[in-house]
């Protein structure tokens, strides 16, 4: 990820969305504090993309049909040890 101040940002404004499609998120700093990252169209949609609900994911997934025993085991888990 670079790192460009500000001004120089507006100045070279191209170079800067060049290298955001080709290199990755450009970093603006004003007075040598991060305040902005320019990212390329590409990983902006990646990034706001819609995740799928996980109620979704469980209906399409290929063990959907497999049947589970989720019965609890009420056995004691404890062992009677003489000491």
């Amino acid at each position: 990820m670079d790192t460009w101040q500000l001004q120089t940002a507006k100045a070279r404004f191209s170079e800067v969305v060049k290298q955001a499609a080709s290199h990755g998120p450009q970093v603006i700093t004003v007075r040598g504090k991060a305040e902005a990252v320019l990212l390329s169209k590409e990983a902006f949609d990646k990034m706001v993309k819609p995740k799928p609900l996980l109620t979704d994911f469980i209906r399409n997934s290929p063990l959907a049909d497999v049947e589970l025993d989720l019965t609890r085991d009420k056995s004691s888990s404890r062992a009677d040890i003489e000491l």
